[in-house]
């Protein structure tokens, strides 16, 4: 079985945000044990900054983008340090790999990404994987390594996304504020919580929460991948997870079962890895018939046309209520979809595409 785990700065810090060396210990422990029981593992690791904070000898966590960087400049190589050493106890070698949102947006990149990640799994190494936050772009980064795990457990093909954090779950409400709260342990693809909203922050510690770690797991169920949202600190998570999904049963934590409709390579890149640069409206009539997912997007349902995309550039296509629908290519440029838009085909001049997006480049999002 292929795994990608995940485990974010607040599974890693003590209350003052320093790097807890026993916690990443236990981690490199189970991955060894998976390691021999014949299943590939790769890391996904936040604590970039924290690490950074440590050792500069900083009070708190600074905000502003600028400090952030240069912390998380000063902390990785400590960081990997400490995974270096813990993974060499256990005779393996881990691999350092550092990616930008660019990695997945660029297709070329992309299948790069997934060949050297490739190999290094063929080598025997353990892929340990952050965002470049030293040198991302302030616009465009994930700003936390949920996304990452999830784009990562598809261009790996992964059979399982582990997200460990410092929660059992997913509950019904949040356990911090009401006792009644309970934990969720099944989410299928037809559930309505595969559209359900939490938080945005757990802990003042890391960048991500609940929403980004239901964000990714949404990915990972559209992918086809199991993903299981579990606490770090529980004995074995790793090992215990894994069993339960080679088993087919539900374990610890809360489980986002794989979708049978499992989209392909291509279709998930544009819906979740590709840079969205413009959007469309479309009528109640079109939004019907994209639903059905058969007929490719015309310019006579067109309503409104937003930002400056270029053919071949990703596009959101919404309702007349805002609701993102789908996303797909643009076969017009935003130019040519405002001049043709609400307009049939027959009105349409000859030398002006057909379609605003075609049907093959077309993807419906989750709801």
């Amino acid at each position: 079985m292929r795994i990608v785990a995940k485990i974010g700065s607040s599974s890693l810090t003590d209350d003052l945000g320093v790097i807890d060396r026993a916690i990443i210990a236990d981690v490199c422990r189970q991955i060894a044990r998976l390691r021999a029981e014949g299943h590939e593992v790769v890391l996904v690791t936040s604590g970039a900054v924290s690490a950074g904070v440590s050792a500069l000898g900083l009070s708190e966590r600074p905000s502003d983008m600028r400090t952030l960087q240069a912390l998380a400049a000063a902390g990785q190589s400590r960081l990997m340090e400490v995974y270096n050493s813990e993974f060499a106890s256990h005779s393996l070698v881990a691999a350092q790999v550092l990616l930008v949102p660019h990695d997945f947006i660029d297709r070329t990149q992309y299948l790069h990404a997934r060949s050297t990640l490739e190999r290094l799994l063929e080598l025997g190494c353990v892929p340990v994987v952050n965002e470049n936050d030293a040198i991302a772009n302030d616009e465009i980064r994930f700003g936390d390594n949920d996304h990452i795990s999830a784009l990562l457990s598809h261009l790996l093909r992964a059979d399982l996304l582990i997200l460990l954090t410092d929660t059992e779950g997913l509950y019904t409400s949040d356990p911090r504020m009401d006792p009644d709260a309970t934990l969720i342990t099944d989410v299928h693809e037809s559930d309505p919580l595969m559209s359900v909203t939490a938080g945005s922050t757990g802990s003042n510690r890391g960048s991500g929460g609940m929403a980004s770690k239901l964000s990714a797991a949404r990915i990972a169920s559209w992918s086809g991948i199991r993903a299981v949202i579990a606490r770090a600190t529980i004995a074995d998570v790793l090992v215990s997870v894994t069993r339960a999904a080679v088993e087919g049963t539900s374990g610890i934590g809360t489980t986002f079962h794989g979708s049978d409709r499992a989209l392909s390579a291509r279709q998930l890149w544009v819906a979740f890895a590709s840079e969205v640069r413009g959007a469309v409206t479309v009528d109640d009539g079109a939004a019907r018939a994209l639903l059905k997912g058969t007929v490719s997007l015309l310019p006579a349902g067109v309503v409104a046309v937003d930002g400056a995309f270029e053919v071949g550039e990703t596009v959101d296509i919404r309702g007349v209520d805002g609701t993102v629908l789908a996303r797909g290519l643009a076969q017009m440029s935003a130019g040519q979809a405002r001049e043709a838009m609400g307009r049939r085909s027959s009105q349409l001049d000859d030398d002006s595409p057909s379609v605003v997006v075609h049907r093959d480049e077309l993807v419906l999002l989750p709801r």
